[in-house]
């Protein structure tokens, strides 16, 4: 699943060619992805202006001169095409400009469109509830001092929770532990506030290399340029269990909730 710097390498793709044009025509080739698209989304978006791009957590967020904000979300295989020579059968948003056509490619439609005003983006569900971002100077360690405060969950656990910190994923929560020296496993509430302060430089390093990086390609992901990000290359424990660490110690990997979580543990207590 695309994660914060997938969204953010997406966001800043499409910024160039979407950024101060009028959206001339929308083109809806289904009426859902994994929830219906707003009745009229199209009317709303049709002879707008963009003025803006940014993100929030995994969301990527176009501001409209009309006090709109079309809210992405890639799912798990989503991505936006920029020029492409042929519209295919998974381009399900159409979005036409004087200069350039982006179409939504989704071949699994986990992805999500919504068109919120502008002015209630912080009142909005999936919104209101979020923790600071992770690259923002809400983000430090007394903030996980408090948040962790008497928590016996699992570290890694609550830097999954999205009210904690917001657009942290599996893949760069992995490696930003291993990168501060952290156990995953680890009762959040029992680490020193040294070593949180460590957990937040580490976050904020692992995401900025993943952000330069493209980001990591997972199964259909790619940059809107067609690119696939390169971040995988540099993973340090990540997907690779058996595999020596730094320290000569095979790389582990445990099954949390579901989920796949790698580490070393001579490196990380």
């Amino acid at each position: 699943m695309p994660e914060l710097p997938e969204v953010e390498t997406t966001v800043r793709g499409l910024a160039p060619v979407l950024e101060g044009q009028r959206i001339e025509h929308v083109l809806l080739n289904r009426a859902d992805l994994r929830r219906p698209f707003p009745v009229d989304l199209g009317q709303r978006l049709t002879g707008a202006a963009v003025t803006g791009l940014s993100r929030r957590a995994k969301y990527g967020l176009i501001d409209t001169d009309r006090g709109d904000t079309l809210i992405f979300h890639l799912g798990m295989s989503g991505r936006w095409r920029i020029d492409p020579a042929e519209l295919g059968k998974h381009d399900h948003v159409v979005i036409e400009t004087a200069r350039h056509r982006l179409a939504l490619n989704d071949p699994r439609r986990f992805g999500s469109i919504d068109l919120v005003p502008t002015a209630e983006l912080g009142s909005w569900p999936a919104f209101k509830a979020l923790g600071p971002e992770p690259l923002s100077e809400d983000f430090t360690a007394a903030h996980l001092v408090d948040a962790f405060r008497d928590r016996i969950a699992p570290v890694k656990a609550l830097l999954l929770d999205q009210r904690v910190v917001a657009g942290l994923g599996n893949i760069y929560v992995c490696e930003a532990l291993f990168l501060s020296g952290i156990a995953p496993t680890k009762p959040a509430g029992s680490i020193a506030r040294a070593k949180l302060e460590k957990l937040v430089a580490s976050v904020r390093e692992v995401l900025e290399a993943a952000i330069r990086a493209g980001g990591s390609t997972l199964r259909d992901y790619a940059r809107p340029d067609g690119e696939l990000g390169y971040f995988a290359k540099e993973w340090r424990v990540y997907g690779r269990e058996g595999a020596p660490c730094s320290c000569g110690r095979p790389v582990q990997r445990r099954v949390d909730s579901g989920r796949s979580t790698f580490y070393c543990g001579k490196c990380q207590r």
